[in-house]
């Protein structure tokens, strides 16, 4: 068994999420800022965590929530400076904690320099070549060079005026970039050295499993797909998720992170087959991946002892350990989720669901004994702001308000990411809850002071304090060892014990059941009485 001090810090860290636009405010025009990020380190530094993600920061348009870059070595006016991101970072390094910034390779925005000039270019020219254009289909080029599907409504092609089209897989303002063309390899690498040499710790890939397109531009046979949103699994040779040529690029990137000790790359790479998942975690390409099983695992035990034995004996594959996660910027938060029935897709409740069925205080519970199944396991834990204080996704934002393209380009038929988006509370009274001195770019709960951190700030029993508690349980006894033993328990338990003598225990049977012999570290609910309730984890060390 490897000790802690011989392990990677981020392959046993605790990282966490800054949506940077809804942190917090620090110039008072209601949208969140790097100063406002400063501002609240000390709350990061509470929670014991060892690195931050910011999601991008970059000048764009924010047609995309910044995923639609137009200039990948800045810092948007409307979050600050470079001076401030480096101040920053060392602010950060300071209390321990390191900064990981969001890097967009698949697509630059429609207003990226290279794209401006593409479009002026002609056809076949060297600036175009940047990019993927083709011809269109028909005699006058009038139709999409493919059917494919964008992933957030509608084709992926867009007219450039000339008999050819721009491929976007996702945003008509999100042209997708040529990674055959060494140019932009180059130029990326360039960029990661840029951040690196700045003091930034590594990097969150967005979209890890795209880049690479099938040359020959097939259609793609969408018989039996659930939505667009359809996946690389049992499609192997899908003409542009998973193929086998990202993996090349992804060494690439690699070897420069190779150069600059103790930095980190993790994954987004929507693959569900291990199989496949596992190539993304080999020693030369990327030291994360998400383990976006467990984030969508039912609550059931089975569900989620598969979960978490498919994402260990996958990363163990490779040498490698699974990175948890629960929510992000992308997917309906998960107290959310476990509010609502089995069988119920959370994304489409979202548009116009029955309300009534939202059990918004079994969605805590069933969220807080996540929570720390999660961090009792091994690997590495990314947190979303705001999990640690118990919020839920706002699943009425009016709809002039959504920002989200996803609203837009499905028309009107998904209503989109900016639910689990909104500015998270700081205080309990206020004008945004002490996120801003004004109203927030997007509203806020009236409720939502009671979950302020002001409002569960040394408050015993508070999901606040029970996820400072576990961080801390955690960085003290979980990081020394990789593996888990599972225990012969109830069916409707699921349960293991780590290498450090403590055993992690989750009661998914629906029952409360007698707690086995050990001292109470942590509990997600009162376990005073010697039982385990219904939807309750609990850590407990062996008297041995």
């Amino acid at each position: 068994m490897q000790t802690d001090q011989s392990l990677p810090w981020w392959r046993r860290g605790a990282f966490y999420q800054v949506y940077i636009r809804s942190f917090a405010d620090g110039n008072g025009d209601g949208i969140g800022d790097i100063a406002g990020l400063r501002s609240r380190l000390d709350h990061l530094s509470s929670l014991r965590v060892d690195a931050l993600w910011v999601n991008p920061w970059y000048p764009s348009p924010l047609n995309d929530g910044g995923y639609d870059v137009a200039d990948y070595t800045d810092i948007n006016p409307l979050f600050g400076t470079l001076e401030d991101a480096k101040t920053l970072i060392a602010d950060a390094r300071d209390r321990g904690i390191r900064v990981i910034v969001d890097l967009v390779p698949n697509h630059t925005s429609s207003e990226h320099a290279w794209f401006r000039a593409a479009l002026e270019a002609e056809p076949g020219s060297p600036e175009r070549n940047r990019y993927v254009f083709r011809y269109g289909r028909g005699e006058d080029h009038t139709e999409p060079p493919t059917n494919w599907t964008s992933v957030f409504g509608g084709s992926t092609w867009s007219p450039a005026g000339d008999g050819q089209w721009y491929l976007h897989l996702f945003d008509p303002s999100q042209p997708d970039l040529n990674w055959e063309n060494p140019e932009v390899r180059e130029d990326f690498h360039g960029i990661l050295r840029f951040w690196l040499d700045l003091g930034a710790s590594g990097f969150r890939v967005d979209v890890a499993h795209g880049l690479a397109k099938d040359p020959g531009y097939p259609d793609i046979d969408y018989t039996g797909v659930d939505g667009v949103h359809e996946r690389a699994v049992a499609r192997v040779e899908h003409p542009h998720w998973d193929r086998d040529e990202v993996h090349d690029i992804i060494r690439g990137w690699r070897s420069v992170l190779d150069e600059y000790p103790d930095t980190v790359m993790v994954a987004e790479a929507w693959v569900e087959n291990w199989d496949r998942l596992a190539r993304y975690l080999r020693p030369d390409e990327f030291h994360q991946v998400f383990s976006f099983e467990f984030l969508e695992s039912e609550w059931t035990p089975d569900a989620l002892r598969m979960a978490i034995n498919d994402s260990l004996v996958g990363a163990a594959s490779v040498g490698s350990v699974p990175t948890w996660v629960l929510s992000n910027h992308d997917v309906v938060r998960h107290r959310t989720r476990y509010a609502l029935p089995e069988g119920v897709q959370s994304k489409d409740w979202l548009l116009d669901g029955d309300r009534s069925i939202l059990d918004e205080a079994l969605g805590l519970t069933r969220a807080r004994a996540a929570a720390l199944l999660m961090l009792g396991l091994p690997g590495s834990v990314y947190l979303y702001q705001g999990e640690e204080l118990g919020l839920s996704e706002v699943c009425d934002l009016p709809p002039e308000v959504l920002d989200d393209p996803v609203w837009f380009r499905s028309g009107h038929t998904e209503k989109g990411r900016d639910g689990c988006r909104v500015p998270i509370p700081w205080t309990e009274s206020g004008p945004s809850f002490g996120f801003s001195d004004t109203e927030p770019w997007l509203p806020q709960p009236d409720g939502w002071g009671a979950y302020a951190v002001t409002a569960q700030d040394g408050q015993p029993g508070s999901t606040l304090e029970m996820y400072r508690t576990a961080l801390a349980l955690r960085s003290e006894h979980l990081t020394g060892d990789e593996s888990i033993v599972w225990l012969d328990t109830d069916d409707g338990l699921v349960a293991f014990e780590r290498g450090a003598g403590i055993t992690v225990m989750v009661n998914v049977s629906g029952a409360p059941v007698a707690l086995p012999e050990g001292e109470v570290l942590v509990a997600s609910g009162d376990v005073g009485a010697g039982l385990l309730p219904p939807d309750t984890s609990v850590w407990l060390r062996s008297q041995r």
